[in-house]
């Protein structure tokens, strides 16, 4: 019996066995209900177990002719090998990030990916998520390709598949009657949860991201602000650098009251204020850099519009300003798109990169020649915006040179969940230490200038970072559903001992504490420059609103 029992076991996981369509269909639905949706799981445990067993056995065969009608409808005799094979790979990929950092594979998420740089990814590639690809993605997408299938007319499979999908939906309406109360109240109450069901929400993502590229490609640009002019309310030109930081959480600088002291050299600068309220456009870059250059706020803001709307940059170059932007970081999204760009992702412009070619490329040297580009356009008023790498995960210790490891121990690994709270908390704020002395940089880089120019820094990060509360890490939760960590960036504004435009620093140091938030960026900017236009709104410039009353 046994000897039996191994036959056919060896013949199932090895042998070349024949299979109707949707007997395959239903064997890599069942695998990916099972295997691959344990983020799922947990989600729902969290809520409904142990005191409801029954309904979380029932989500889970609500999921499984989810995925069996899903997996019908785009698989025939022809295809289902195929097919199959790409979303079992593609579903251990997404069911590793699920697991590993608590992540939501969404629209949004994808996007990132998309432009997601080479160095970034090296930090991902783990060892469990070699395991999870090997063992939940390529191992099966193998043995899939290695069977065969039974060859039938078209209308006797078009049946099979009809008849699969009927059974698959009257079990589905059974599970949803059997448990009415509970799925009305999972539905109204923990819809997010439905977010880590895979394959269905990366491929309903995809169909959504390939569908807004396909639409972007022959978007015309609106122009915004034609009226736009600098008036003059000052002798001088203005000088301003903005600092587009990386995942930097506002609760993690100790200007904001944090314990660790994480701003050594900005705590020493009189000139500067931190503003510990602000709340993020989105929680990844893909979303929260193109927003917060618009006009639109949160509220207003889709990629489709930012497409077809010029931005901030474009104003601001309009009314006459020189407009710089350097870039180490993962691009600008589009909106550098119509002024100067330089990449300094590389070592061919960055004097600062370590390791080699392919090494981490420091943002400070982002700050090499800019005096020299400074001096070129004496007559000019100047923004040059620095995008940095700032803080980005969850290679931490790689964020940073050594010689600012100024918390111990730290996370030297990838995999986060490895690691203890606290290592993962230094390793994140070491890389906050770095990003103190490249603003402090900037600053003093302003101060050489002050004579000349009206000076200002702004430091405003992309979003902020989770840091494995609550088990979730790093950073593109649904906005609905994200933890205040992942929306609440750190942000500060300098401004020269002489003031800005009228604007001492005294008078910024009451909206510290005040709600702000990247909606405000816009017209700041604008105002920033003492830009006149229909499309500026003193009352959402900070500076205006700190009592600058003259443009």
């Amino acid at each position: 019996m046994h000897a039996l029992n191994f036959t056919i076991i060896k013949q199932f996981f090895f042998g070349r066995n024949t299979w109707r369509t949707q007997q395959l269909v239903g064997l890599i639905a069942l695998f990916l209900t099972a295997l691959t949706n344990s983020a799922f799981l947990a989600h729902v445990k969290q809520v409904y177990y142990p005191q409801n067993v029954g309904f979380v056995v029932a989500l889970m065969v609500i999921l499984f002719a989810l995925n069996y009608v899903l997996l019908s409808l785009v698989s025939i005799r022809h295809t289902v090998k195929i097919v199959g094979a790409l979303i079992l790979v593609l579903s251990a990929v997404v069911a590793y990030h699920m697991d590993t950092f608590d992540v939501v594979i969404d629209k949004v998420m994808l996007q990132n990916v998309a432009e997601t740089q080479t160095r970034e990814v090296r930090d991902l590639l783990t060892l469990k998520f070699a395991l999870y690809t090997v063992f939940l993605g390529i191992l099966p997408a193998w043995w899939l390709l290695r069977q065969k299938v039974e060859r039938t007319s078209v209308l006797r499979g078009f049946g099979s598949k009809l008849k699969g999908m009927i059974v698959a939906l009257i079990v589905m309406a059974a599970a949803i009657g059997m448990f009415n109360k509970d799925m009305a109240s999972f539905v109204r109450e923990h819809k997010a949860v439905r977010f880590y069901t895979n394959p269905l929400t990366y491929l309903y993502s995809a169909g959504q991201f390939v569908a807004s590229r396909f639409a972007d490609h022959s978007v015309h640009v609106e122009p915004i602000g034609m009226d736009a002019k600098i008036v003059k309310q000052s002798g001088h030109r203005t000088l301003s650098i903005l600092i587009v930081g990386e995942t930097a959480r506002a609760d993690h600088w100790s200007l904001n009251g944090y314990s660790k002291l994480t701003n050594p050299l900005l705590s020493k600068e009189p000139n500067l204020v931190s503003f510990s309220n602000m709340s993020s456009c989105g929680t990844s870059t893909a979303v929260s850099v193109p927003c917060m250059f618009t006009n639109f706020g949160r509220e207003g803001y889709s990629q489709k519009k930012f497409n077809s709307t010029e931005n901030a940059l474009d104003v601001l170059k309009r009314a006459g300003v020189e407009v710089l932007w350097r870039d180490n970081n993962s691009s600008s999204k589009g909106v550098a798109d119509r002024v100067t760009y330089e990449d300094y992702q590389t070592s061919k412009t960055n004097t600062v990169c370590e390791g080699g070619k392919d090494g981490e490329c420091r943002d400070e040297g982002m700050l090499v020649g800019l005096q020299d580009y400074i001096n070129s356009r004496p007559d000019k008023d100047i923004l040059i915006v620095l995008h940095t790498m700032g803080s980005h995960g969850p290679a931490y210790y790689k964020r940073y040179p050594k010689q600012f490891e100024h918390f111990t121990p730290t996370c030297q690994d990838n995999q986060l969940e490895k690691c203890s709270q606290e290592s993962i908390s230094n390793a994140f704020d070491n890389t906050i230490v770095y990003s103190d002395y490249v603003i402090a940089k900037t600053i003093e880089l302003l101060k050489a200038n002050q004579d000349k120019y009206d000076t200002s820094m702004i430091y405003m990060s992309d979003h902020g970072e989770s840091l494995g509360e609550n088990g979730v890490y790093l950073h593109g939760m649904p906005y609905a559903i994200a933890p205040k960590a992942q929306k609440n960036p750190a942000a500060a504004i300098w401004v020269g001992p002489k003031g800005f435009h009228g604007v001492a620093v005294d008078k910024l140091k009451p909206f510290a504490d005040k709600p702000l938030s990247h909606d405000n960026l816009f017209h700041t900017l604008l105002g920033s420059f003492e830009v006149q236009s229909e499309v500026y709104k003193p009352e959402l410039d900070i500076f205006y609103m700190a009592g600058a009353r003259g443009y």
